[in-house]
């Protein structure tokens, strides 16, 4: 057969309409791959070779260097997680090497770094807009940030660092992997899992079943046992809750501190390792410390301004977080408890606390929450606060299952302006857990049209049961909403260049603010109580319900808080201020900053940062705080809505199209912290977030 041919009919090589999701098999990609990489590599030597400092003459040719990879690369990307499969899977794999090689060219491309710096030092600049130059100091900063202004005997160390850093992040996974691995608690009696829900039961008997020591002749029940308790966190979270044996809880609790902390896999020796070298790559590219690269990419404005959020924070929730303690003590002793609440205590008898406060279970309200009813709630709340109208399209739209549906999104004047594909229910088989949202298509010119945004929403709720519709539990709607918020950003977005355009661009401490804005509308009771109606009746969700998932909202909020606090101060002061080759450890440094944000005193032997992936492995070093720092901007963002009057159209209206037209069509185009004073008139606030979770005092 012709190779011409056969990738004349390759799918992932149509350049126009929606990707062939129908048509992509395994097969198509390598020959695909392939022939993107050849065409990639001439186009990336003709940029290089003719590099000009303008934007047509450079960042025009880059971008349309990256697009037809949106359509093929970025398809295959999206079927790993929708539709795996192990021949996908392989095929995936086969080529990524080639693909990450060829990427780190381009980035690591000396003749495009040096006509950017051209570009940003030359006249041309001022004629430039907003997108155009936050792209091309993205790119700088990128660049840099990845030694490309180092030479001789720094850039030599500096790779070295890369090396050593890339392979330390692995060990300390996978001794943490190791770790968790390693530790078993087999229970025999049935006894000693009263009050264990069902779901634990079952996963603790399969885990018994597939684990490798397991007596052959013995297969577990979830009713007879064995049940093995690990540390993974889906079983050790709910054993923690639910395990009524106070030294059972004592014995895992302590495992799980300590993971990775002694023998062979021990990660201690590890951390100061990891430390020291991020401040080395840190001093050679010019910065006092590794916390001064992680902010230079982020909306923050420094360390100070962090450390500033984090103290306000702490300060508003500690005495919540003391009362959450004496309530809990309390409650325990009336219990029947005569020991006082301890590390393993905590999380048992706060479960029975929640479940005598708060008496409703998710299956309860799964009925009032269709997935139908849902999303008419959610298209009547865009359309009123951003004018826009979502609407199913019916027609033959190329999907990867058949339950998948197309939407188009259009504006006030009716006009098209994106669409999204949104594939709602759970098929462990081939589809990742979890939910996301994940682009398409991004907005830009190709050919001199506006190519209009597309976006994947991805959920993995319970899929329709016979007669019965699909069925969501509140944290389902929730995660709906939160992932509608990215979607919104991506689709709503009005910038033509694609670096800038959506998400694309958008600070990591910011990128969280349009979802975490869209779930703060379930807690609004016109909004809930217009889509909470009994699939079978139609009775709307009784106020009493409503009332209580407010205020389970909030349960134990000061403690929650205090908890995050203490993970995003202790990574900053250790890429900031620890010396790791000093006589302080990094745990003298956790126990320091537990003293002011925990109510109940570090255990001596706790090695907790030994399984702290999260900035040793993973991709939050000195940037943990992100999590907060988002959840400050997104309810500031929703308090302009209750200012104005969340139940007066007009002024809801004015705030949704203020939101829609800076933070939503904006995206990467300006710096968050500009678009957010535009919005919102100054710079923001925690106080919302305190009040939200009940921890602003009436006195303030």
């Amino acid at each position: 057969m012709d190779p011409q041919s056969s990738l004349s009919d390759n799918p992932l090589l149509v350049l126009e309409g929606l990707p062939r999701f129908d048509r992509i098999e395994p097969q198509h990609i390598q020959p695909a791959v392939k022939a993107l990489l050849e065409q990639s590599e001439a186009g990336l030597k003709k940029i290089e070779a003719e590099a000009q400092p303008s934007w047509a003459g450079l960042l025009q040719p880059l971008e349309e260097l990256d697009y037809p990879w949106e359509r093929s690369w970025g398809s295959v990307g999206h079927l790993l997680g929708v539709k795996n499969t192990p021949e996908i899977r392989e095929a995936y794999e086969s080529v990524l090497p080639d693909i990450v090689a060829f990427s780190l060219s381009a980035r690591q491309s000396k003749p495009i770094y040096e006509a950017l710096v051209a570009l940003r030092d030359s006249e041309n600049w001022n004629s430039l807009n907003d997108a155009q130059k936050r792209i091309i100091e993205k790119r700088i900063l990128s660049a840099e940030l990845a030694g490309i202004g180092l030479s001789g005997e720094q850039l030599v160390r500096f790779n070295e660092i890369a090396r050593e850093l890339s392979s330390l992040s692995t060990k300390f996974a996978n001794n943490v992997l190791d770790a968790t691995k390693a530790f078993t608690l087999i229970i025999t009696s049935a006894d000693d899992v009263v009050g264990f829900p069902d779901s634990l039961k079952q996963l603790t008997a399969q885990s018994y079943n597939s684990w490798e020591e397991k007596t052959p002749e013995i297969e577990a029940t979830p009713e007879e046992g064995p049940w093995r308790i690990s540390l993974d966190f889906p079983c050790f979270g709910p054993f923690m809750q639910h395990c009524r044996k106070r030294e059972l809880r004592e014995k895992v609790y302590r495992a799980f501190i300590t993971r990775a902390s002694e023998g062979e896999i021990n990660n201690a020796p590890l951390i100061p390792e990891i430390l020291k070298l991020r401040k080395e790559k840190a001093q050679l590219l010019g910065y006092a410390n590794f916390a001064e690269i992680s902010l230079a990419e982020k909306m923050a404005p420094g360390i100070d301004a962090v450390l500033e959020m984090e103290e306000r924070l702490r300060t508003a929730s500690i005495d919540n977080g003391q009362q959450d303690l004496k309530e809990l003590q309390e409650f325990a002793a009336a219990q029947g408890e005569t020991e006082p609440i301890i590390k393993w205590d905590f999380a048992f008898w706060s479960e029975r606390l929640r479940e005598q406060r708060f008496s409703y279970t998710d299956e309860e309200l799964r009925p009032y929450f269709s997935l139908e009813k849902v999303l008419d709630g959610l298209f009547q709340l865009v359309n009123r606060i951003f004018g826009i109208t979502v609407t199913q399209v019916t027609d033959d739209i190329p999907v990867w299952n058949k339950d998948v549906r197309y939407f188009n999104i259009a504006n006030e004047s009716g006009e098209n302006i994106a669409g999204f594909y949104l594939d709602p229910y759970a098929r462990p088989a081939d589809k990742r857990g979890g939910a996301w949202m994940d682009d398409c298509l991004g907005r830009k010119i190709v050919n001199g049209k506006v190519q209009l945004p597309v976006a994947h929403l991805v959920c993995n709720s319970t899929p329709p049961v016979g007669s019965k519709p699909s069925l969501m539990t509140f944290r389902e709607v929730e995660t709906l909403f939160h992932e509608f918020g990215h979607g919104l950003q991506h689709m709503l977005t009005t910038i033509n260049e694609a670096d800038a355009a959506g998400i694309n661009g958008v600070e990591w401490d910011a990128v969280e603010l349009a979802s975490q804005f869209m779930e703060n509308w379930c807690y609004h009771k016109p909004t809930l109580l217009g889509m909470a109606k009994h699939f079978e009746t139609g009775e709307t969700l009784p106020d009493e319900l409503f009332e209580k998932i407010k205020a389970a909202r909030n349960f134990q909020a000061g403690t929650q808080m205090l908890r995050q606090i203490q993970f995003g101060v202790v990574d900053l002061k250790l890429h900031s201020e620890f010396d790791p080759e000093g006589a302080e450890s990094v745990f003298d440094v956790q126990r320091e900053i537990s003293k002011s944000t925990s109510v109940l005193p570090m255990l001596p032997e706790d090695r907790f940062l030994c399984s702290f992936q999260h900035i040793f492995a993973g991709g939050y070093a000195a940037g943990y705080f992100s999590y907060k720092w988002a959840e400050v901007l997104s309810a500031d963002a929703f308090s302009a809505f209750e200012e104005a009057g969340l139940d007066d159209e007009k002024a809801v209206e004015a705030t949704g199209r203020r939101f829609r037209d800076t933070i939503l069509a904006m995206g990467g185009s300006r710096h968050p912290m500009d678009l957010f004073k535009e919005f919102r008139g100054r710079e923001p606030s925690p106080e919302p977030l305190l009040r939200h979770t009940g921890l602003l005092s009436n006195e303030e």
